[in-house]
């Protein structure tokens, strides 16, 4: 049986990376469908610039799925524990960091899968990246492996039409600076985007979580300028 490969899943939380995966995407030909969460996080800034990109980027369908927060307990992007400032390289990439969700990606990728097999999309895309010292386990390589693995097993579609999902994870192995090179070509429109971890009541970012740090440092090795306003 022939699968239809002109359907995209592609998990969009209004960051910098999942920006630009949209964008590879639909610069590939896929007809994209985003998904997005609100899992608790403590803030949803990053869910108005999801919408916000979905919207320029003219997708198919852009969702929110809900999720009951009470899951995700422990975390410094979901609970009341204080989110590490002004790391040095050696300190991101030593363990797995406070920020660490518990089995985030699983979650959200079991989800998208299943909202793949009703709109009868067999590619997704999400935008895991091992670089950069993010100390994830599930932005490895060897996981989104295993979990297209398990996709093909555990659905309808990948028992009868031959194992047809492919996870697509383009930014895996680029380093911050050339994923802002990538986007920057495709378009990306970096001033939509949102990646602090500990924002200001206004939505401004803090310039020192690990994730605004690797972002200007991203920015910096593209030589371009991050259109973001910080705090400090």
């Amino acid at each position: 049986m022939t699968v239809d490969r002109s359907k995209a899943v592609v998990l969009l939380s209004g960051g910098l990376d999942s920006s630009t995966i949209l964008a590879i995407a639909q610069d590939q030909g896929f007809d994209c469908y985003a998904i997005s969460f609100d899992y608790g996080q403590r803030h949803k800034f990053e869910l108005e610039s999801a919408k916000k990109v979905a919207a320029k980027a003219g997708v198919t369908q852009h969702i929110i799925y809900q999720l009951d927060t009470q899951a995700f307990s422990g975390s410094a992007l979901t609970g009341a524990v204080d989110v590490p400032k002004d790391r040095n390289e050696g300190e991101m990439s030593a363990g797995i960091p406070i920020t660490y969700v518990p089995a985030r990606n699983t979650v959200f990728l079991s989800a998208a899968l299943g909202w793949s097999e009703v709109v009868e999309s067999y590619d997704l895309f999400v935008g895991v990246n091992a670089v950069d010292y993010s100390g994830y386990p599930d932005c490895r390589p060897e996981y989104i492996e295993a979990f297209e693995t398990l996709a093909n097993l555990a659905t309808k579609a990948g028992v009868e039409q031959g194992a047809p999902y492919r996870i697509h994870a383009p930014l895996i192995s680029m380093t911050k600076g050339e994923i802002i090179e990538t986007g920057t070509k495709l378009g990306v429109d970096y001033g939509l985007t949102h990646s602090c971890y500990d924002p200001s009541l206004e939505g401004v970012s803090c310039g020192h979580c690990d994730s605004c740090q690797l972002r200007l440092k991203g920015f910096e090795a593209a030589g371009l300028t991050d259109p973001l306003t910080y705090a400090d």
